[in-house]
């Protein structure tokens, strides 16, 4: 399925839940771009067998927690972890949906996908603006048998709050203290360098377009726009090529259970296998609901998602969500999200 450029993904239908007075429409939501592709997927799915339509709006995650925020939308997505905090100030709970790998994808005259590889000292350096040439000797150290040319680089990055860049950025917080101490990780941070894209969209057509570049996206948008991807050194001192099994073998040591509000971070994980720049994303809902009809929709299909998308997240190289974790999200569901004060799940 071609991914729909940015805004909406509308499937119009009719949903009954109880009576006609309780018609539910359309679900809508709003937020990360990075699982647009396979929430564009699951929607298309979902209303071929229940009728359901969903109103999915690929803003950005900083997008997503504002009009969430704003109560515009049933839900937000966000790929940026809200704290415990955050999330009781504003009577929110949030739990994971899908997970992913953030990839470096490249536009290097000369240069296949996969042929070029990073280290986290390197790669930082080049965000950084420190590194500023393709043939700079940290880079071709790291590759002998590459044919780099003296070309400038140019760093491309997210214009627009992003929880890709918090991904991303908590990555090279994590690996590099220059990083750390200069730039940061968050959902919008001051590049030293670089052209702003929006999105992943805006991300990978920038890069698509100019030669010498390297930018950051989530890996269905490497895929369906042909891009050719970097190699990465991981923590265990192993140059690992993006895939949905390094994805997942990022996701292997993640305690779920003991986290705050789901918020587990899969930067830098350990592992020979593992490819370090991997992040789930997240849905926001209000405890309290005002609608039961509304809510309960949501959860329906939230929970179809989980049971029975996994395959086509898996064509598209996402991770799913593992039975033992959405467990226990669907036992948090039953706990905390309430309409008029009453339960509404299962």
């Amino acid at each position: 399925m071609k991914l729909l450029k940015l805004s909406v993904l509308a499937l119009i239908a009719v949903a009954s839940v109880g009576t006609a007075a309780q018609e539910v429409k359309a679900i809508t939501g709003a937020g990360a771009t990075f699982p647009y592709p396979i929430y564009s997927k699951w929607a298309y799915e979902y209303q071929k067998i229940t009728g359901v339509g969903l109103n999915y709006q690929s803003i950005g995650s900083g997008g997503g927690i504002q009009q969430i925020s704003n109560k515009t939308v049933d839900f937000g997505a966000s790929d940026a972890i809200l704290s415990g905090d955050d999330l009781t100030g504003k009577g929110l709970v949030q739990f994971p949906m899908i997970i992913g790998g953030v990839v470096l994808a490249v536009n290097i005259p000369g240069v296949q996908s996969n042929a070029l590889k990073f280290d986290s000292d390197t790669l930082s350096r080049v965000f950084l603006g420190e590194i500023k040439k393709w043939d700079d000797a940290a880079i071709t150290k790291l590759n002998p048998g590459v044919t780099l040319p003296s070309k400038d680089i140019t760093v491309v990055h997210r214009a627009d709050g992003s929880g890709t860049s918090f991904i991303f950025t908590s990555y090279l917080a994590r690996v590099s203290n220059k990083w750390k101490n200069r730039v940061g990780a968050g959902t919008a941070v001051e590049w030293p360098v670089g052209l702003g894209g929006k999105g992943n969209e805006g991300v990978a057509s920038y890069v698509k377009q100019v030669e010498g570049s390297i930018g950051y996206v989530e890996y269905a948008y490497a895929l369906q726009n042909k891009m050719a991807t970097a190699v990465l050194k991981n923590r265990d001192g192993q140059f690992v090529m993006p895939s949905a099994d390094s994805f997942a073998a990022a996701a292997v040591n993640a305690d779920w259970a003991k986290a705050d509000h789901f918020g587990v971070v899969l930067t830098d994980m350990p592992g020979k296998d593992t490819w370090p720049i991997v992040g789930a994303s997240f849905i926001l809902l209000y405890k309290d609901q005002a609608e039961a009809p509304k809510i309960k929709a949501m959860l329906k299909f939230f929970d179809w998602c989980y049971k029975n998308g996994a395959d086509q997240a898996k064509k598209l190289d996402y991770i799913p969500i593992p039975e033992k974790v959405y467990s226990l999200v669907e036992k948090m569901w039953s706990e905390k999200i309430k309409a008029n004060g009453q339960s509404v799940w299962p």
